[in-house]
């Protein structure tokens, strides 16, 4: 039997290795056509003698032109998958030894270093965070922007990655069917984790790449800020890199951690600054310039020990979570985006009948209001931000019956629950964040009002308290408002979205108390004269007790409740039941990017 073969493409030959008489075995090339720059072999189906060639090299020939006159001796066919060459494997050898090179086990030296002072490396630190096989490497053989000072070989060993473990994973994918996250690691052990060009390049393809899918970023930020050695660039300022405009179009639009170990200073401290939320270590140091920017300035030489120490940073506001190590840091990320992923579908919750007697009956007695809120949630679901600034205000992210949710509350062991500036900025702030992810917030109030007085004054109170009122009342997410003992004057009316009917539903607990000012001084201001004219100590004291146990029956909930300025006074072991039933029409997964970009203050 012969078989004629036919050109399977028009082309020219550009070799027939074969000649009539040949005997051939099943996938011998018989005449390789070049066509397009691409050469293509055309082969024996199965074994035989070659009985005629009808073309010669340099021939054009058009598509289905015969090639080859075949004699098959068998019906075996030719392989599918021909054997590879040993060039391929080569190749493919080669490639695999540049992978290693970046991989922390190339590198025992660095790594120990990093072990022995307590942290784990950039690699160890995404494995942390992503399901464990997910996670895809964006530019692992990249090196340094500096081949003028060094060579390839040098880089490849110095250089792996630029510095910037950068890619994208699933995190918690078993709970969460949008779980792919964006996830870029500063790595230390490289060049000071500092910002370079090539790795300023692999940070810009992933942020755009976060910004068209909506993954959420995290990155790891320690890092010592520009990197002044590059020259493989054609400008020299480096004021034209996108990558800060870039990342600050992200805010609002996808959740945004920063995790902090070690010392950050400059642009990776700027990064980190922009994120939603700051998580550090104990050990972590935060500075919009390092040591060598410092004495640059003229400023004198400062070790980094001194420059933005966690505690300072703490304390401020810069930080909202600080932990104790690196690991906890990857473990709270990975609470924070949960917040933004969805409804869990199982939950556990709480007695709430303690509820009760979480606020004293005693009305100038305080009490820990984060019991409360730990009370209302689910079990194990809350995450404090900022606890130690601007304490007068608390402000947890939680779940009721799976359901995230946003908590701000006065806490009336600070300031009696006052809004001073700080406070003033951080209920701003979360309630910006609560509404950009789509997170229905509860408002727990006990506040006295804002914070006056001339120390008050001096620290802007007036227009930092503003920013509540143009937060609030701005909101796109559901209100709940829960007057827990006082809700009196523009402080109480901050809290809730602008007004007590500017919420989905405002009650109070039995031990609530409204008025347009605190009751005490409501009596002293509007009874002035009486008690003044009041000679006797003792009997002024006395009238003064009478006047503010009766503003405090015309101010109390249930009294207020009838002239509907509540909306009802209730059980507060119902109110987890009342915040789960206004919740319930709300969707399992939180809306992204409904009002612009989280500020980072």
């Amino acid at each position: 039997m012969t078989e004629t073969l036919r050109a399977p493409m028009a082309g020219t030959v550009v070799d027939v290795p074969v000649a009539p008489g040949d005997v051939v075995g099943a996938g011998t090339p018989l005449v390789v056509l070049e066509s397009m720059k691409l050469e293509h072999p055309v082969v024996a189906p199965r074994s035989g003698r070659v009985a005629a060639v009808t073309v010669r090299p340099g021939e054009v020939v058009d598509r289905d032109a015969p090639l080859v006159e075949l004699e098959l001796l068998d019906d075996t066919p030719a392989s599918s998958e021909p054997d590879r060459p040993d060039h391929d494997l080569r190749l493919l050898a080669e490639v695999e030894a540049r992978h290693r090179r970046v991989l922390d086990e190339s590198r025992p030296e660095a790594v120990a270093a990093r072990h022995d002072r307590g942290a784990h490396t950039a690699r160890e630190l995404v494995a942390a965070l992503v399901d464990p096989g997910s996670f895809r490497e964006y530019g692992p053989l990249v090196v340094a922007a500096q081949r003028a000072r060094r060579t390839l070989d040098e880089l490849v060993d110095r250089t792996p990655a630029d510095g910037l473990v950068a890619g994208v994973g699933t995190v918690d994918a078993d709970r969460y069917p949008e779980a792919t996250t964006v996830v870029m690691a500063y790595d230390y052990t490289v060049l000071a984790g500092t910002q370079g060009v090539q790795n300023h390049r692999k940070t810009d393809r992933l942020l755009e790449l976060a910004h068209r899918r909506r993954y959420p970023v995290v990155l790891f930020a320690e890092g010592g800020g520009g990197r002044p050695g590059d020259t493989d660039t054609i400008g020299k300022a480096g004021l034209d890199v996108p990558t800060f405009a870039a990342f600050a179009r992200l805010s609002g639009r996808v959740p945004l951690v920063a995790v902090v170990d070690g010392y950050c200073f400059a642009g990776n401290a700027v990064l980190a600054a922009m994120c939603d939320v700051v998580v550090a270590t104990r050990r972590s140091h935060l500075g919009a310039g390092g040591p060598a920017m410092i004495e640059g300035g003229g400023l004198g030489q400062i070790a980094p020990d001194a420059i933005g120490p966690a505690a300072v940073q703490e304390a401020n506001g810069v930080v909202d979570v600080l932990v104790d190590d690196d690991l906890a840091a990857v473990e709270v990320a990975r609470r924070y985006l949960g917040y933004f992923r969805g409804r869990h579908p199982t939950w556990e919750a709480s007695e709430q009948a303690p509820l009760r007697n979480a606020v004293p009956e005693t009305r100038r007695r305080s009490y820990d209001v984060r019991r409360i809120v730990e009370i209302l949630c689910d079990v194990d679901s809350t995450l404090e931000l900022r606890p130690r600034f601007g304490r007068s205000v608390v402000t947890i992210l939680g779940r009721i019956e799976g359901r995230p949710i946003g908590v701000l509350a006065n806490d009336p062991r600070y300031l009696g629950g006052a809004l001073d500036a700080p406070a003033s900025e951080k209920a701003a702030r979360f309630l910006r964040l609560c509404d950009a992810f789509g997170l229905p917030v509860v408002s727990l109030v006990d506040t006295p009002g804002i914070m006056v007085g001339p120390d008050a004054e001096r620290a802007g109170t007036l227009r930092h308290a503003a920013r509540t009122f143009l937060a609030g009342a701005n909101l796109t997410v559901p209100v709940i408002a829960v007057v827990l003992r006082r809700g009196y004057g523009l402080g109480a009316m901050a809290m809730v979205g602008g007004g007590f009917k500017e919420t989905d539903a405002t009650v109070a607990w039995p031990t609530g108390e409204i008025g347009p000012m605190g009751l005490e001084g409501a009596v002293r201001l509007g009874y002035r004269r009486e008690l003044e004219a009041i000679d006797d100590p003792v009997e002024r004291e006395r009238r003064y007790t009478e006047l503010l146990a009766e503003a405090y029956e015309q101010g109390k909930a249930l009294t207020a409740a009838t002239w509907f300025d509540l909306d009802d006074v209730i059980d507060p072991a119902e109110t987890r039941s009342w915040v789960a039933s206004l919740l319930a029409t709300q969707p399992d997964r939180p809306h992204w990017g409904r009002s612009g970009s989280v500020d980072a203050w």
